[in-house]
C-alpha cells in the first residue's frame, strides 16, 4: 500500500487535534498534502511516483525556456496516465501568437485532461510575441475557452530578483482580480525559501489583508549544497540560501543531499494558522529522491533533533 495513503490514517483530522499532536505528527499531516514540480520525467521517476506518491496529488511542470511545447505536453500526459494531476506553467512570453498558446491548451486539455495550470510570466527577456505578463493570459479568455477551470499564481515572499515590493503586491493583487473576473478559481504557489520566519510571516500579512487563497509553498527539495545555492542564485535567494548553510542542524544528509528539514518543522509548528496551505516540492537533485522524502516525512517516519530539524528513516 503507499506510504503516504497509509500516513493519513493515522494523522490528526482537526485543528484542535493538531495542537496536541506531537512534531512528527504535526510535520505528516503537514507533509501528506505535498505537491510537486518537474521539468523533465524519467522513465524511474514514474515509478518513483507510483511507490511513494498518492494518486492525483498535483505534479506541476515548468515551462523551460528554449525547450519546444510538445515537450510539456508528453510530460503532462505521462503523468496524467500514471494517474497523477498535471498542472502545467504557462509561460506568457514564451507564445509567438494567440493561436499558439490556443493550441497548446487544447492539446493539454485533450492528451492529458488538463483543468489547471500556473500562469507565469516566463523566464526570458523579449517575448517571443504579444504576451508579456501572465495577466495578459489570465485575460485573454484564452484558458476559459479550453476548460481550464482554476490557475495558480506565484508569489515571492523573500523578494524577486528584478521586482520590488510594492511592484510585486500590485501585480498580484492585479492577477487575482483579474482571475476572479473571469470566472476562474486561483490558488497561490510561492517561490522556494529558505527562511521559516519570512514565510510565517508573509501568509500572517496575507490573512490579514483578507486574502484567504490556498497557497502552496515552496520548498527546495532534497539536492547538493552546491546544486542548491545554483538555483537560490538563479531566483534571487541566495541569502537566505548562505543563511540556512551556515545554521547548525537546518542541512541534513540524505543521500548526499541537504533538506529542508528545520523549515518544514518550523511551519508544521504553526500549520493551525496558516489556513489552507500546503507544500510544494522543487526536486532540484531529482523527482525520484524528493518523493522519497516526502513520503517518509508524510508516513511521520521521522527522527527529531536538537536543531529543529529531523531526519527521515528509511523504509
Amino acid at each position: 500500500m503507499n506510504p503516504q495513503v497509509l500516513a493519513t490514517q493515522a494523522l490528526p483530522t482537526s485543528t484542535q487535534s493538531l495542537t496536541q499532536a506531537s512534531p512528527q505528527q504535526r510535520i505528516a499531516a503537514f507533509m501528506v498534502r505535498a505537491s510537486f514540480e518537474a521539468t523533465r520525467l524519467m522513465p524511474s521517476d514514474i515509478e518513483a511516483l507510483r511507490v511513494s506518491i498518492a494518486p492525483k496529488v498535483p505534479i506541476y511542470i515548468g515551462a523551460v525556456p528554449g525547450r519546444p511545447l510538445a515537450a510539456q505536453i508528453d510530460i503532462a500526459a505521462r503523468l496524467a496516465g500514471a494517474g497523477y494531476e498535471p498542472v502545467p506553467h504557462i509561460a506568457a512570453r514564451s507564445f509567438a501568437s494567440g493561436a499558439e498558446l490556443d493550441r497548446h491548451l487544447g492539446r493539454l486539455k485533450e492528451d492529458a485532461a488538463v483543468r489547471r495550470v500556473l500562469v507565469i510570466g516566463g523566464d526570458i527577456a523579449a517575448p517571443a510575441g504579444p504576451f508579456f505578463a501572465a495577466i495578459e493570459v489570465i485575460e485573454s479568455g484564452l484558458l476559459q475557452g479550453r476548460g481550464i477551470v482554476e490557475i495558480g499564481i506565484a508569489a515571492y515572499p523573500e523578494g524577486h530578483p528584478r521586482l520590488g515590493a510594492t511592484e510585486l503586491d500590485r501585480a498580484f493583487a492585479a492577477k487575482v482580480e483579474a482571475a476572479v473576473e473571469t470566472g476562474l478559481a486561483v490558488h497561490i504557489v510561492t517561490q522556494f525559501g529558505f527562511s521559516a520566519r519570512t514565510i510565517l510571516n508573509w501568509i500572517a500579512r496575507l490573512r490579514d489583508q483578507g486574502i484567504d487563497l490556498p497557497v502552496r509553498i515552496g520548498l527546495a527539495g532534497p539536492t547538493t549544497v552546491s546544486g542548491l545555492l545554483r538555483y537560490a542564485r538563479i531566483c534571487g535567494v541566495t541569502a537566505s540560501a548562505q543563511g540556512l548553510m551556515r545554521h547548525a542542524g537546518l542541512a541534513k544528509q540524505l543521500f548526499g543531499m541537504v533538506t529542508p528539514d528545520a523549515v518544514v518543522r518550523a511551519l508544521a509548528e504553526q500549520a493551525a494558522d496558516l489556513g489552507d496551505a500546503a507544500p510544494h516540492v522543487f526536486p532540484f537533485g531529482g523527482l525520484a529522491a524528493g518523493c522519497r522524502w516526502a513520503s517518509a516525512a508524510a508516513a511521520a517516519r521521522i527522527t527529531l533533533d536538537r536543531a529543529d530539524g529531523f531526519t527521515v528513516e528509511p523504509p
